[in-house]
């Protein structure tokens, strides 16, 4: 770096070493033609305020002149300090000098012993401390905006004087909003009033405003001179280090158009080197476009991204920000609250499902309710629907769902293997997973008994860094809960699924039939019209109430007065879902119980225990709900036959006492075929075959075989 003197003439050049690949014992700053330091940088620097800033070195000097503090110099090392620079100091009438040197031993040593020799000419000394081993280069590359970092180092700088202090240096152009406190001399006690501070170094001018980029759809288009450029595939997701984009450049009728990374010289260079042939423009002046354009282009990603993590910082607590309805109106929230309010709720929420299309299963539409709203809990239910094909558990399913708000639940016809493991890491949290059909997700069955269990999904996986271009492990996380709906056709669905799962068995029978039948034909009529009319508001109704539910805690005061069968070990899991139905029931009635505080002692532990804890305690009426639907349920669970097949087993003991009056014989003498059965039940063919085979297994039904046939 050539370094002038007063005259604007080059009296010596200055060079610091880049690498550590050079001949040994190559000095770390070498200077040529320095007999004498003639080149003090003593003309602008010294004339532009009674103030200078003192470095070690050139660059630490030129750090701070780009800053905008212009009132600089440097001494050539903590030793370099000559009379010729006293000089200089004295003839433009500095009085205050700033000693920037580097925060090492030996640039203390050095301050101090200058300190003492600038006091005795007449100048005021303070002593700018970067952090322990930094110089000015070291500490402004840090940091995301120099000028603010340097000047706030600059208005804290000691005082290394005598007696009272002085003024110190009025920074140019502080921060906005940014409180300027002066310094506090370390070695004074009774300092007397600062002074005005002197006149501001010179600023350098303002920034020339970079080219501006318009959006077009998904292209960005940026305008230079005669040439214009288009853009496509910028990826605000990309990864640091990676910039690939397609850029269109044209001039007059010439273009060339090619996809290249911004951020590698030599894809800007091969582009540069392309197009001045097609557009006939120096390649130079392409070049210099495209170091503008890659500019531009950041700072539009820089934004984008700015909006996704605010999107994103919405969606971690309140959801998936995407599907999100608006606002709640005051009209809307009232009607939701009154209907919370309801000291009927759950009889007008069984009654609301019948309304919306639910034919018959009373039990089963309630649970699913409440299934369904324990997703706002740490550890939500899980819910299995069960029956044979057309049975109608499709629908079941769907009218759960329709009363859960929209974005607040997720519906799948078929998930892979490892889907779920590359969905959004809050895209699932607090929301209704539902399948379509249990098979749909056989092999994402690992994911989904992990992602009720733990609570979460984490994978490690492989993929390329687009910096070194080397495979490298990256870790992708699910956070749930999650409440899971699913339906399934089996007989014998997984056993490590269903023992995680609430089953509900679908009524099969002649007169549930008979009542889909007849609903069916109502909504051909005019009432069924209008009925349909009014489903919309009755769901919009229930999503608004659910939208006012907050997952506040649940405490139940009886829960060691409970008690629950314990004769396998799969009751563990069952007593749980047992225990967060029961939340779930009080988590409903929110808005009709007060609200506890509890006032926590001591020091906080953590972030989470500052404050009062509130909840919500269980009733015994909530209990009571939960052990009719639980007696209803969970019986069926425990229970070593599946619904279906115990509701065949009642039918053929209700059938065969008739038989045995009719005919007048003992029970151990009546026999029967299938296609008696069949005739008796109204059951077809292959579901009886199903069924009747795994009561034959487990001994309910002896196997009676005659010669030829079986019984």
């Amino acid at each position: 770096m050539p370094v002038f003197d007063e005259a604007g003439q080059v009296v010596e050049v200055y060079g610091r070493k880049r690498r550590d690949d050079l001949r040994p014992g190559t000095p770390q700053a070498p200077v040529s033609a320095r007999p004498a330091s003639r080149g003090v940088e003593c003309g602008r620097p010294l004339q532009a305020s009674a103030e200078i800033v003192l470095c070690e070195a050139l660059i630490d000097a030129l750090t701070f002149w780009v800053a905008g503090y212009r009132n600089v110099t440097a001494s050539y090392g903590v030793n370099g300090f000559t009379d010729e620079h006293l000089a200089a100091f004295q003839r433009h009438g500095i009085q205050r000098v700033l000693i920037a040197y580097d925060r090492d031993a030996a640039g203390d040593r050095a301050a101090e012993a200058l300190a003492e020799r600038l006091q005795a000419a007449g100048m005021d000394c303070y002593r700018i401390r970067f952090p322990h081993g930094l110089d000015a280069n070291d500490y402004a590359r840090q940091s995301a905006s120099p000028h603010d970092s340097l000047g706030a180092l600059i208005r804290s700088a000691e005082w290394l004087g005598k007696g009272k202090a002085v003024a110190m240096i009025a920074p140019p152009e502080a921060a906005k909003g940014e409180p300027v406190s002066e310094p506090t001399p370390s070695s004074c006690a009774d300092a007397a009033p600062l002074a005005a501070p002197l006149a501001a170094s010179v600023l350098p001018p303002p920034p020339i405003a970079g080219p501006t980029v318009t959006a077009d759809g998904d292209d960005l288009h940026l305008t230079l001179g005669d040439r214009h450029y288009r853009v496509r595939g910028l990826d605000e997701k990309a990864p640091p280090g990676a910039f690939k984009v397609n850029l269109l450049a044209r001039c007059g009728e010439g273009f060339h158009a090619d996809s290249l990374d911004l951020y590698s010289a030599r894809q800007r260079s091969a582009f540069a080197e392309a197009a001045a042939l097609e557009l006939n423009v120096s390649a130079e002046v392409l070049r210099r476009d495209l170091g503008r354009l890659l500019l531009a282009l950041e700072a539009v990603q820089d934004e984008r991204r700015a909006t996704l993590k605010a999107a994103s910082s919405k969606d971690a607590a309140t959801g998936d920000g995407r599907n999100l309805p608006p606002p709640l109106t005051e009209a809307e929230r009232e009607a939701a609250r009154s209907f919370l309010q309801s000291p009927d709720l759950l009889a007008r929420i069984t009654e609301d499902l019948a309304r919306c299309g639910l034919v018959g299963e009373p039990v089963n539409g309630l649970v699913g309710y409440l299934a369904c709203l324990s997703r706002k809990l740490p550890a939500p239910l899980a819910v299995l629907v069960q029956s044979a094909s057309a049975a109608g558990k499709s629908a079941l399913q769907d009218a759960c769902l329709a009363f859960v708000p929209e974005g607040e639940r997720v519906k799948y016809s078929a998930v892979t293997g490892q889907s779920l493991f590359y969905v959004g890491e809050t895209d699932l949290r607090h929301k209704v997973l539902a399948i379509a059909e249990s098979e749909g997700a056989l092999q994402a069955a690992y994911a989904l008994k992990l992602l009720q269990s733990e609570g979460e999904l984490t994978i490690a996986s492989t993929a390329k860094d687009p910096q070194t271009g080397q495979l490298a492990t990256r870790t992708y996380r699910v956070q749930g809960p999650v409440m899971l709906l699913l339906t399934t056709t089996a007989a014998e669905p997984d056993e490590e699924l269903l023992n995680r799962c609430l089953v509900l068995a679908v009524n099969e029978s002649r007169d549930q039939t008979k009542a889909i039948h007849a609903a069916q034909r109502q909504r051909r009529t005019l009432e069924g019209l209008l009925a349909g009319q009014e489903r919309e508001a009755i769901l919009t109704l229930h999503r608004n109430a659910q939208r006012l539910l907050e997952p506040i805690p649940i405490v139940n005061p009886h829960a060691q007065r409970l008690t629950f069968v314990d004769g396998a070990t799969r009751t563990r899991r069952d007593h749980e879902k047992y225990l967060t139905l029961i939340d779930a029931i009080a988590l409903l009635h929110q808005h009709q119980r007060p609200r506890k505080t509890l006032q926590r002692d001591g020091p906080p532990r953590g972030p989470d225990t500052a404050a009062p804890l509130q909840y919500l305690e269980v009733t015994l009426e909530d209990i009571e709900t939960a052990n009719r639907l639980a007696h209803e349920v969970l019986g069926r669970t425990l229970d070593e036959l599946p619904p279906q097949t115990r509701r065949l087993l009642r039918l053929i003991q209700q059938w065969v006492h008739d038989e045995m009056h009719r005919q007048s014989i003992p029970r151990r003498a009546f026999r029967f075929r299938r296609r008696e059965l069949r005739e008796a039940v109204g059951w077809g063919d292959t579901q009886l075959k199903i069924h009747l085979a795994r009561l034959v297994d487990l001994e309910y039904l002896l196997l009676h075989r005659a010669p030829g046939q079986s019984f």
